[in-house]
């Protein structure tokens, strides 16, 4: 299963810290999203967000992902899907 998703605000380096995280989980691979925004704004992030693919498609790794992205849209808002996924 593979997915993108960002939070528009978050920052560089939490968006490091939540793929640091989601690489722990067994058979799951992430990758941060260049941005993609034609003029840069500091109010924006400076990642475009998060590609995460669980290799393994087991529930219990689903289950670890979405309870580190819950942690995370707890403290910095909801994960938004990229419209455009391939």
């Amino acid at each position: 299963m593979k997915r993108q998703i960002y939070i528009p605000q978050l920052p560089l380096a939490v968006y490091r810290e939540v793929a640091a995280h989601l690489r722990q989980v067994p058979g799951v691979s992430v990758v941060l999203l260049p941005q993609t925004a034609s003029e840069f704004d500091y109010r924006q992030s400076q990642v475009g967000g998060l590609e995460i693919e669980n290799g393994t498609g087991t529930a219990g790794a689903q289950q670890q992902v979405e309870r580190i992205l819950n942690h995370y849209a707890d403290r910095f808002g909801t994960w938004q899907a990229i419209a455009s996924m391939p």
